[in-house]
């Protein structure tokens, strides 16, 4: 299990999308109320989550239009309830209506809108915080999954979304597994 001393070298700062994603929607947080994405918002955080694999369920999303992604990102994004874990329970149902969104697409959507308050789960992070390999997630996995968030980014003084991102270059710089050679094997 990673701690808060592992990632102090990981910090974040020097991500140039994030930085520009964040400070996009901390924008439009102070500028639309209620908040909404529009399509474009939409697909610019689905490019940063997905990368390579954008393409992956491009076909499954087209049905997502302007229309609907404004009006089911304003209901997720717009909802409050006193208990947190019900309020992320019924924002991950919301997000996830849309086409080609999952737990972690979700988790994306919430982390770069509200980065002092979630995190973006991935099997990079999860590995480390829990030691061991998962690649889908339930609502119930986030949840674990964010209270460990966090908790070191109590430690360190953090946002979550940033201790999520350190967490995740951790793993990418110091995480292998050795190929197989299929010409000797």
């Amino acid at each position: 299990m990673i701690t808060a001393t592992q990632l102090i070298p990981y910090n974040p700062s020097g991500d140039e999308e994030l930085k520009r994603l964040k400070q996009q929607f901390a924008k439009l947080r102070q500028e639309r109320v209620p908040l909404y994405l529009t399509l474009d918002e939409f697909d610019q955080i689905l490019h940063w989550k997905l990368r390579g694999q954008y393409a992956r369920q491009r076909e499954r999303r087209k049905a997502n239009t302007d229309e609907v992604v404004r009006t089911i990102t304003k209901a997720a994004l717009s909802l409050t309830v006193p208990d947190e874990d019900y309020e992320i329970e019924l924002r991950f149902g919301i997000l996830c209506a849309l086409r080609g969104v999952s737990v972690p697409v979700a988790s994306a959507i919430l982390a770069l809108v509200f980065p002092e308050k979630y995190a973006v789960i991935d099997f990079r992070v999860w590995r480390q915080v829990f030691d061991e390999e998962r690649t889908t997630f339930s609502v119930s996995d986030y949840k674990r999954y964010l209270h460990e968030i966090q908790r070191l980014a109590h430690e360190l003084g953090w946002q979550v979304q940033e201790v999520d991102f350190a967490i995740w270059e951790y793993d990418r710089r110091n995480s292998w597994k050795p190929t197989i050679n299929r010409a000797t094997s």
